[in-house]
């Protein structure tokens, strides 16, 4: 067995979920943060047998896409804000982070 943990924006969540759901694939959904944009980011954890594995990716691949969003820049702290132009920086931002790890042992109570 395996432990998919993928790490995916909002925005897709629904969507992966949904897919997961139609191949009967079951997922714990946690919500996280991201650290960059500090936007919200959804953690599932898939458990899977080995040979679903490359099926689950897919899934992941086909429903978290990626975009370009426009970000305002964090002013620099202790710098001289005088010099400092606030323009939009153009970002990609979704897709997937995704880890697939080894399960030792499995229990459900």
């Amino acid at each position: 067995m395996k432990m998919i943990v993928a790490i995916v924006q909002d925005k897709d969540t629904n969507r992966l979920t949904d897919a997961l759901s139609e191949k009967d694939y079951k997922s714990t959904k946690l919500s996280t943060r991201g650290g960059f944009l500090k936007e919200g980011n959804t953690t599932l954890m898939i458990a899977v047998d080995d040979e679903d594995v490359d099926e689950v990716l897919a899934i992941i691949k086909e429903n978290c896409s990626k975009r370009d969003q426009m970000v305002a820049p964090i002013s620099p702290m202790g710098g001289n804000a005088d010099s400092y132009i606030p323009k939009p920086v153009k970002v990609e931002v979704g897709g997937a982070n995704v880890f697939v790890l080894p399960i030792e042992s499995f229990f459900h109570f």
